[in-house]
């Protein structure tokens, strides 16, 4: 995973990563957005219908390894999983296809986002830490939608639907490329909690009742992929295409346990990129500004983690 080649996105991503540091605090060995998260093992299984869409390796197999990291959206790694300001909760997953060779999935669950590009985020959250947040917000029509949009408490990481970002462009074997976003959809249906059983669970509620879970059965997901038409907006992740879009099952993860709790699983750094055959990125500026991010904070997080090697550090 290499830095852009743009010097500017790396040093609008410097701005950002020091921004966040503003917002939250500094702590070494954590992530600067979805600090509070906690890694599940199992198992992606393709559809039929996948192969379709994609000629992924993934998609061509059987069934591959994965690792999925369900995370609170704040930078705080103590937040409480009802205080508001933990959503938009976070799905990450990895899919391993051999060594050192891998593609990720990472998605909120908030569909859409609340800046088109780099410096609109970055204006975002200098607003935030100033408090000028209404001001910004007044003349950003996208983003004044996605902080108004409901954000509900989960029952479970389990009963939680995902959205992935940006677009990406899926090919096929035969070479039909078609544009398209990620949902992750829970088969044990979408649970959400009202705000007053919200307020009366516990401040771990969700990553207590994850680990229960996963102890009991598998955890299952299915990954869908929401396909743009013509004249869709494929590079700009605030703009929603309609729900009368096709969308294509791509496939099951079952989770069975807990991932290790050790320095292979604590150092993952999440790839908002696919670098993989069959799913290119889109034009979204978006995509090179957070992997450029989340390098440059995974970098850091490394070097905490190997400065404080007897302390463990929640995935």
């Amino acid at each position: 995973m290499p830095l852009p080649s743009d010097e500017k996105v790396v040093q609008l991503a410097n701005e950002i990563v020091k921004v966040f540091e503003v917002l939250s605090g500094s702590h070494p060995g954590y992530r600067p957005a979805h600090a509070k998260g906690i890694l599940l093992k199992g198992i992606f299984t393709p559809t039929r219908k996948a192969a379709s869409l994609t000629r992924a390796p993934h998609i061509q197999r059987a069934s591959t390894p994965v690792v999925v990291r369900f995370s609170d959206g704040s930078g705080l790694p103590m937040i409480p999983d009802n205080d508001p300001n933990a959503s938009p909760k976070g799905c990450a997953i990895r899919f391993y296809m051999a060594e050192h060779v891998h593609t990720d999935i990472v998605s909120h669950s908030t569909d859409g986002f609340l800046a088109k590009d780099g410096p609109e985020f970055l204006e975002f959250l200098r607003a935030l830490a100033a408090g000028t947040v209404p001001a910004f917000l007044a003349n950003h029509p996208a983003a004044l939608a996605f902080v108004q949009a409901p954000k509900p408490s989960p029952a479970s990481f389990a009963t939680e639907t995902f959205f992935g970002v940006s677009a990406f462009r899926f090919i096929n074997r035969e070479g039909v490329a078609r544009y398209g976003r990620y949902r992750i959809v829970p088969q044990a249906g979408l649970q959400h909690l009202d705000a007053e059983t919200a307020k009366s669970k516990g401040a771990n509620y969700l990553f207590d009742e994850i680990k229960e879970r996963v102890a009991r059965n598998p955890i299952r997901l299915d990954i869908r992929v929401q396909v743009a038409e013509e004249g869709d907006a494929v590079n700009d992740s605030t703009v929603h295409w309609p729900d009368s879009r096709s969308v294509i099952p791509l496939g099951m993860v079952a989770l069975t346990e807990l991932a290790p709790d050790d320095e292979a699983h604590q150092k993952i750094i999440f790839d908002p990129i696919p670098r993989v055959e069959g799913i290119e990125p889109s034009d979204d500026p978006l995509l090179e500004l957070r992997a450029a991010v989340y390098l440059l904070t995974g970098r850091h997080r490394r070097q905490a983690i190997d400065a404080h090697a007897s302390v463990s550090v929640p995935a």
